[in-house]
C-alpha cells in the first residue's frame, strides 16, 4: 500500500511540469487524482496515470474562475466519493518592472495565483466543514484533510520584475496561515512549498539545464515527494508551515516574527525621539534592502 491509499486528491495546473509530477506521484502512492489544467494536457496526464494502473480523471478549467473551482471540487466528490487532498499548483508569470508593468498582466497573474489558490480552497473548505458536522462524534472521527499551496522564493524574498507574481505568492503564504487557523478544527492541515525546479517558467535560465550525467538537481520530480509527505497521515502535526524544496534539499522557513522592539515609555512618540531610537530599533542589523535569502543555485 502507498502512503496515500484510499485518498482522493486534486492537483491544479497538473498538465505539465511540477504539477504533472505531483499528480503522477500522488497516484503512484495510491490516491485517486483529479488532474486539472486549462486544456487537453489534463486529459493526457490523466490517461497516462490510468495506463500505469492508477485512478485519475481530467477536469479542465481555470482555477481563478469561481464556478470552475466549484466544479473541480464537485468532480472529485462525484467521481471518487470524497476529497482529502487539494494541491494548489496552477500559475504562470508575466514579468515586468514596476515602471513597465501594465494592468492586464498584473491582474491576470494575481488572479490565477492568489484567487486561483483561494477559490478551490473555499469550495474544499465548505465541503469539509459540512462533512465535519455530519461525522463529528461518529466512530473514527473526522478524516484527515490536506491543502498544499505553492508559493515561490520571489514571494519569500521579493524578486525584481515580479511585482505581480511575487506579491501574489507572498499573499499565498499569508493565506496558508489563515486557512490553517480556520480549518484546523475540521482536521485540515494547510502548508506551503516554494519549489525550485526546471519548468516552462524557468527553463529559459541556463542554470536549470539538465546535466549530461549525475543528479539532476532541478528535475521537477524532485519536488513531489515533499508534497506526497505533507499529504499523508504522517504529516498530521504539520500545519501553517512553508518549505523551500529543490533537488535533495528541504528548507523550512521560520515564520514571521518580531526582530526587535523599542518603546516610548508611556509617551507618544515624536519624530526626534524616533530618530534617537533608530539604532536601538535595528539593534545593529542592516536597515536597508535585505540580501536575497534563498539557498544558492
Amino acid at each position: 500500500m502507498g502512503a496515500l491509499t484510499g485518498k482522493v486528491a486534486i492537483v491544479t495546473g497538473a498538465g505539465q511540469g511540477v504539477g504533472r509530477c505531483h499528480a503522477e506521484l500522488l497516484a503512484a502512492e495510491g490516491a485517486a487524482v483529479v488532474v486539472n489544467d486549462l486544456g487537453e494536457s489534463a486529459d493526457v496526464v490523466a490517461a497516462a496515470i490510468v495506463a500505469n494502473g492508477g485512478r485519475a480523471v481530467a477536469q479542465r478549467g481555470s482555477v481563478s474562475d469561481w464556478a470552475a473551482a466549484e466544479a473541480l471540487v464537485q468532480r472529485a466528490i462525484s467521481e471518487f466519493g470524497d476529497l482529502h487532498i487539494l494541491v494548489n499548483n496552477a500559475g504562470f508569470i508575466r514579468d515586468a518592472m514596476s515602471f513597465s508593468m501594465e494592468e492586464a498582466p498584473f491582474d491576470s497573474v494575481v488572479s490565477v495565483h492568489l484567487k486561483g489558490h483561494f477559490a478551490p480552497a473555499h469550495f474544499a473548505a465548505a465541503y469539509w466543514r459540512n462533512q465535519a458536522k455530519v461525522l463529528e462524534g461518529t466512530e473514527g472521527g473526522l478524516p484527515q484533510r490536506r491543502i498544499i499551496n505553492t508559493t515561490s522564493e520571489s514571494g519569500l524574498f521579493g524578486g525584481p520584475g515580479q511585482g505581480n507574481y511575487g506579491s501574489a505568492k507572498g499573499g499565498i503564504i499569508t493565506m496558508t496561515t489563515i486557512l490553517a487557523r480556520e480549518l484546523g478544527r475540521y482536521n485540515v492541515t494547510v502548508n506551503c512549498i516554494a519549489p525550485r525546479a526546471r519548468t516552462p517558467m524557468t527553463e529559459v535560465n541556463p542554470k536549470f539545464t539538465k546535466p549530461e550525467s549525475g543528479f539532476d538537481k532541478y528535475d521537477p520530480a524532485n519536488i513531489s515527494p515533499m508534497v506526497a509527505f505533507l499529504a499523508s497521515d504522517h504529516a498530521s502535526d504539520i500545519s501553517a508551515q512553508t518549505f523551500i524544496v529543490l533537488g535533495d534539499q528541504v528548507h523550512r522557513i521560520r515564520p514571521t516574527e518580531i526582530a526587535n522592539s523599542v518603546t516610548g515609555g508611556d509617551k507618544k512618540w515624536t519624530v526626534d525621539a524616533l530618530v534617537a531610537a533608530k539604532d536601538q530599533m535595528f539593534g545593529g542589523a542592516p536597515s536597508g534592502v535585505p540580501a536575497w535569502g534563498g539557498p544558492p543555485m
